[in-house]
């Protein structure tokens, strides 16, 4: 969070700072805008590398994370789904798929 923010503030100054110049330089409107925006992204792509990195690292140790708590979340719903369907010890079908099967399943 933290290196996200400083990263973003950075860029913003970056961004300031060539308005500044460009209007200093005599630049004006969309001109002006347009301008400012490529210099601010030139300049972050060389300037800022290191915390582009750095953002980097953090976002996919993240998403290894997250990652793997959905593998581990799919592999226990297998696993219960596995027992599920499994047969009981008796050999029985079990009567909601003899329901489903059409065949009548008796009561009580």
């Amino acid at each position: 969070m933290r290196t996200g923010l400083a990263y973003t503030s950075a860029r913003i100054l970056l961004l300031v700072v060539a308005v500044v110049l460009l209007y200093l330089a005599g630049a004006r409107g969309i001109l002006l805008l347009a301008l400012a925006f490529l210099v601010s992204a030139l300049a972050s792509y060389v300037l800022l590398s290191k915390q582009r990195e750095v953002i980097s690292g953090a976002l996919n140790r993240r998403l290894g994370r997250v990652t793997a708590r959905a593998t581990e979340f799919r592999e226990r719903l297998e696993e219960g789904a596995a027992a599920e369907d499994a047969e009981d010890p008796g050999g029985a079908v079990k009567p909601a798929a003899a329901e489903t099967a059409g065949e009548a399943v008796p009561r009580g």
